[in-house]
């Protein structure tokens, strides 16, 4: 499989940056091409980078719990831009307070993110979804967005 880029960041006014770097060495290592923004990105960053590299992903993350108000219109934004393909993945402590895990997904899910992770996921299992959406994606005849 070609190399695959990714855009890498935490969004909004998060500035949780050991995650970051864990990610970014741990999808390196994968065999991912990573362009790293670091903390406290903009959606349009995120878009501005995805465009300027030719990324086919962009990994979302967000810690400090305001992930729902940060993330907000990212895939609208990504179509008005041109992206209309682009995977786009977000994880982390998305939400303040208990919210049932099965909510949180359903609620980035409605706003168009492909998939949703929370913190204590294993990363080798997002690797080889991140691979299979990918593969999918290259195809063209399966697009895992439904935008």
């Amino acid at each position: 499989m070609k190399t695959a880029t990714m855009i890498l960041g935490v969004i909004g006014s998060d500035c949780h940056a050991v995650g970051n770097k864990i990610l970014e060495r741990v999808f390196s290592d994968a065999g991912f091409k990573v362009i790293n923004l670091g903390v406290m990105v903009s959606q349009d960053e995120y878009i501005d980078a995805a465009i300027e590299t030719g990324a086919e992903v962009i990994m979302v993350s967000s810690l400090y719990g305001h992930g729902e108000i940060d993330c907000q219109g990212f895939r609208e934004r990504c179509v008005e831009r041109g992206l209309h393909r682009v995977i786009i993945y977000v994880g982390g402590n998305l939400v303040i307070g208990k919210t049932p895990r099965e909510q949180v997904i359903a609620k980035f899910e409605q706003m168009g993110y492909d998939r949703v992770f929370m913190p204590d996921v294993d990363l080798e299992s997002v690797i080889e979804l991140l691979r299979e959406d990918i593969k999918k994606q290259r195809l063209g005849n399966e697009s895992i967005s439904k935008y």
